[in-house]
């Protein structure tokens, strides 16, 4: 083989890796950018309160709803073809959203690009996945996939303020156009179509859980709005619970099912899902409940709120960069296991911040703690939550750790805006009133993380080590009392 040859497929793996990345960021980006958008959005469409909450609950809606049933596609029409799918889809509903000329269109092409989105969130894992092998060449990839996670929920915020404040909302969703283009043609080039899996499609099960998904997210969304008490609400989530209960049925004696119930065989994986839930849960609501915190009792500006969350961008790079020497070190189950403790005591001091908190105290300080927690933990939970799956289910496995990943911020921020509605003494004032309630929130937030702390220990950590031990115990043992060689003896003799 030629040098020119050895270099093409030596720059394969890092073009891959630039391509779904930079995928992941514009999801990533886009699901955060609009935050600190909102108040110009509203303005400029006139928007009700309602309306306005139905601009980010109508893509969340969508992207949950679908992402089982796009991961399950992946996998039987190719993963490279539903990458681009949702590539073209996503890029084409932010032009339409960039340009909208009513709320109603603007609602429409929101909930379009959240089933874009669905698409292509499973299909950027599976093919880290099919491209990387198990081991330190994944756990490095993984780690970049972090942190552009961690980041790019932070940037989002910033890059939502600087364009809200100075040019317009809008620029945050046609910018996503030049760069799905040039990831089109990328990708279509470079990446390599994964085979495809024959068979029967699974109908029942891409129906149920699709309907699923789809009535537990609108009832969670609404019960924000109208309260648990709501009967639209409670019938919804019921309903979600019939169509789990027959796609559970059905997935257990399908002969190909949409998601093999075998994923969850695996103790690592299966804490990994609850743990990457609490911990969404918890960091969802820390970008929800600190921008209101700088907004409404610091007075900042959008602005001047997106770059406050800067204290925790640059440390989740860091970690991330840091994750796959400290995995060698510590384990991948010890890693996570200080990552979401770190990140719990991040919450917990930030939960402390009173109306006369300052800044660098009250918020930067525990935002460092956060945002290296934050770094340190997506990579190896992601990691656990694909540990062990063959190729055949790569697709299944990544919708799942997607799933989990959506579900878990928007069941973590329904539960934590209950606890804010609840807390507090109506006599304080405002602003009081405001901090205590968000100071309250954030601190169930690190009882959240404190929780996946204990669920990591227990069902990985632990395990391991026993594992460990009791392998440590079989070996042979020589004259001199140390583990016997026996092989190398051999290969002296």
């Amino acid at each position: 083989m030629t040098t020119a040859s050895h270099s093409r497929l030596a720059a394969r793996p890092a073009a891959v890796l630039a391509i779904v990345l930079t995928s992941y960021l514009m999801i990533v980006l886009d699901i955060s950018i609009v935050i600190t958008g909102l108040p110009e959005i509203q303005e400029s469409l006139g928007l009700s309160a309602v309306g306005l909450s139905w601009v980010q609950n109508a893509y969340m809606l969508f992207f949950g709803g679908f992402l089982l049933l796009a991961a399950r596609a992946g996998d039987v029409f190719g993963r490279k073809r539903m990458f681009l799918s949702g590539l073209v889809l996503f890029t084409g509903t932010s032009l339409l959203i960039g340009i909208a000329p009513s709320a109603e269109v603007l609602i429409g092409a929101r909930a379009l690009q959240g089933m874009g989105a669905a698409i292509l969130a499973p299909s950027v894992l599976a093919l880290i996945s099919t491209h990387f092998a198990e081991g330190p060449e994944r756990t490095r990839a993984l780690a970049y996939y972090s942190m552009v996670a961690g980041v790019g929920s932070s940037l989002g915020l910033v890059l939502g303020g600087i364009f809200a404040d100075q040019i317009s909302w809008r620029v945050g969703f046609v910018m996503n156009v030049p760069i799905g283009l040039v990831l089109m043609l990328a990708a279509s080039r470079i990446l390599e179509e994964t085979d495809r899996k024959p068979g029967a499609f699974d109908l029942v099960g891409a129906v149920t859980s699709t309907m699923g998904m789809g009535f537990l997210v609108y009832g969670i969304i609404r019960s924000a709005e109208y309260g648990w008490s709501d009967t639209v609400t409670d019938g919804t989530i019921s309903l979600s619970l019939v169509f789990f209960v027959i796609f559970i049925v059905n997935e257990a004696r399908v002969r190909q099912p949409m998601l093999p119930l075998r994923l969850f065989a695996s103790r690592e994986r299966s804490s990994a899902y609850g743990a990457r839930m609490l911990f969404l849960g918890a960091m969802v609501s820390f970008f929800f409940f600190t921008t209101q915190f700088m907004q409404g009792v610091l007075g900042y500006s959008p602005l001047e709120a997106g770059i406050g969350f800067l204290p925790m961008t640059l440390p989740t790079f860091v970690a991330a960069v840091l994750v796959p020497k400290l995995t060698v070190r510590f384990g991948n189950g010890g890693l996570l296991a200080m990552a979401l403790l770190m990140t719990a005591a991040g919450m917990l001091w930030l939960g402390q911040a009173d109306a006369s908190a300052s800044y660098a105290a009250g918020v930067a300080l525990p935002m460092i703690l956060i945002g290296f927690g934050n770094g340190f933990a997506l990579g190896p939970l992601t990691v656990a939550g694909v540990a062990g799956v063959t190729d055949a289910d790569a697709g299944a496995a990544s919708g799942l750790v997607n799933v989990a990943h959506q579900l878990g911020g928007t069941l973590g921020l329904s539960v934590l805006v209950a606890v804010f509605v609840n807390a507090g003494d109506a006599s304080l004032v405002s602003s009081d009133l405001l901090a205590h309630r968000i100071g309250v929130s954030v601190s169930w937030g690190g009882m959240f993380l404190l929780s996946a702390t204990g669920l990591v220990l227990a069902f990985i950590v632990w395990p391991k080590m026993t594992a460990m031990r009791n392998n440590e115990q079989r070996r042979p043992q020589d004259t001199s009392g140390n583990p016997a060689n026996t092989a190398v003896s051999h290969s002296h003799s």
